[in-house]
């Protein structure tokens, strides 16, 4: 069930934002939101009935340098946009996922998983899980895997847990969205690919992450992460040059009311430059693809709770919005 907002434009940093919505029994269209909440549709502003918000991020270059003046115009009768459906901002081709980035959380699980052997007290196992995490920063390389488009879902549409899912987790993500192609750059240019950043919430079925018929395989994460809604993104993508602390945003979470996840993106191991540099030295970063940058500490394993029927999901990053999302348990057929 689509929930509305509440006074969702007023959460985005900057003039303006951009998003996908629709009108009831109307195709979905790129738009502009205004800090008043107006909306500008791109395809009457571009006269390009066509154009979706992938084909923006492709013709980025061109079509963003005018943004700032179709903010700016008066917005007379422009619909606002508590009148629309708000989908997932973009429909990516590819989906980029980084593991085990933020220093905290990382720590935890160093810890969560000892058997104890070792010798040491839980301090001195932080306290060496620290020190593995500062060499891992300076000397080693990112944790990346391959997400699927069809996973993601908008920002206030109900997920369905599937009834395979036996432990659903959450793992709120700060997102981000490329806007001219990149390969091999180094990470110093990394961030100047980058057309805006957006709110991802990376759904993990806990007990599948893991392949208990062939453990030497190791992880699953099409099994684990890649049912139908199991990505929520949006609301807004919020063009870079709006976000100006990027290495210091707060990526909060809150389970039924209560916070589950509150921790600033400084905690990263790797940087969101440092990500992109690395993912393009094998892939080919395409405009609107996503770059998962992980997530912080205070996922449902962490506290002993995990995803259940009618749970409903509060996310926020500072600047970007807010997103809510309703879990609803799949009816066997």
């Amino acid at each position: 069930m689509f929930v509305k907002p509440a006074a969702a434009p007023a959460l985005f940093t900057g003039p303006y934002a951009l998003g996908t919505l629709s009108a009831s029994g109307r195709e979905a269209f790129p738009a502009l939101i205004r800090r008043d909440g107006s909306v500008a549709d791109l395809r009457r502003a571009f006269d390009d009935a066509g154009l979706t918000m992938l084909g923006v991020m492709e013709d980025w270059a061109r079509l963003s340098s005018a943004f700032a003046e179709l903010a700016a115009r008066p917005s007379g009768d422009d619909p606002l946009v508590s009148e629309f459906r708000v989908h997932a901002p973009i429909a990516p081709r590819q989906v980029l996922q980084s593991g085990a980035n933020y220093r905290q959380h990382v720590i935890d699980l160093h810890v969560a998983h000892r058997d104890g052997s070792d010798g040491l007290s839980a301090e001195e196992a932080r306290a060496e899980a620290a020190q593995i995490m500062d060499r891992r920063a300076a000397d080693d390389l990112p944790y990346v895997f391959i997400g699927l488009p069809s996973a993601i879902t908008g920002p206030f549409d109900d997920v369905v847990l599937p009834a395979w899912a036996k432990k659903p987790d959450w793992e709120l993500e700060l997102a981000a969205v490329i806007g001219r192609p990149a390969s091999r750059v180094p990470a110093e240019q990394a961030l100047d690919h980058v057309a805006g950043y957006t709110i991802a919430n990376d759904l993990t079925d806990r007990a599948t992450v893991f392949r208990r018929d062939m453990p030497q395989i190791g992880t699953d994460w099409l099994r684990s992460k890649n049912a139908p809604g199991f990505t929520p993104l949006g609301p807004w993508i919020v063009p870079a040059q709006s976000v100006t602390a990027l290495d210091d945003l707060q990526v909060t979470l809150q389970l039924n009311g209560e916070t589950m996840q509150d921790e600033s993106t400084k905690d990263m191991i790797f940087s969101v430059a440092r990500l992109i540099s690395y993912i393009s030295q094998t892939v080919q970063l395409l405009p609107g693809d996503l770059v998962l940058t992980g997530s912080p500490a205070g996922n449902g394993m962490h506290w002993g709770r995990l995803l259940r029927d009618g749970d409903v999901m509060d996310a926020t990053i500072t600047g970007l919005g807010a997103q809510r999302t309703r879990c609803v348990a799949e009816v066997p057929a």
